[in-house]
């Protein structure tokens, strides 16, 4: 398999799932103004949106799957003895595609008009809110449990760790949140986690902050 890619993007998602994994798979590098990759080639070529993350599987024919919650099921589904994501056809198995859903839509899409330099200040507050009073209702989710799904590591976390990520780069402060805060360093010192940082050239969390 290979994963395109681009540094800290959402794509660190379907990254640190692959390592969850124990996958092999290769990684593309895409740079996201040009869309381009290291060699040169038009990465539009691979996905027409010209967005991270892709993956291309293995075997004939070479699909590219993309979409950050679908290619976080696909690498779950892969090896269901993980348990990173809850058998199909199970009520589990739904609530974990509404969890994905929900950061998709209510934290993921919402930080698009902060990534814009040209969006109006007033626009920025107001996006910031909006996802505050998501991650507010994660916050009280995570109040008596390490994970979005309880006591097991999932894709789920996976995404959100990375949206946590954001946070700080769009001036909001995780430590608002502390339930979100403790697990964004937990997850943190995850090896999967800390080995898709390196591989990325990214600093942790927990090294950031302490600097």
């Amino acid at each position: 398999m290979k994963l395109y890619y681009s540094p800290g993007a959402c794509s660190l998602a379907p990254h640190i799932a692959l390592r969850e994994a124990e996958r092999s798979f290769e990684l593309a590098r895409v740079d996201l103004h040009t869309h381009r990759l290291a060699n040169g080639d038009d990465y539009c070529l691979v996905n027409p949106k010209g967005r991270v993350p892709a993956l291309q599987l293995d075997g004939p024919g070479s699909d590219i799957l993309t979409e950050a919650q679908v290619v976080l099921q696909y690498i779950a589904d892969l090896v269901p003895e993980k348990a990173l994501i809850p058998p199909a056809g199970t009520f589990a198995r739904y609530h974990m595609m509404e969890l994905l859903s929900f950061i998709a839509t209510e934290i993921h899409k919402q930080f698009t008009p902060l990534f814009r330099p040209e969006t109006p200040a007033p626009v920025q507050e107001r996006q910031r809110g909006k996802i505050g009073a998501s991650l507010l209702l994660l916050q009280d989710r995570l109040v008596d449990r390490p994970f979005l799904a309880g006591e097991t590591f999932t894709v789920a976390d996976c995404y959100l760790y990375v949206m946590l990520r954001w946070c700080d780069r769009f001036g909001m402060d995780v430590q608002e949140w502390p339930n979100l805060d403790y697990f964004l360093h937990r997850v943190a010192e995850r090896p999967s986690v800390q080995g898709a940082l390196a591989a990325e050239g990214l600093t942790s969390t927990r090294m950031r902050r302490s600097a």
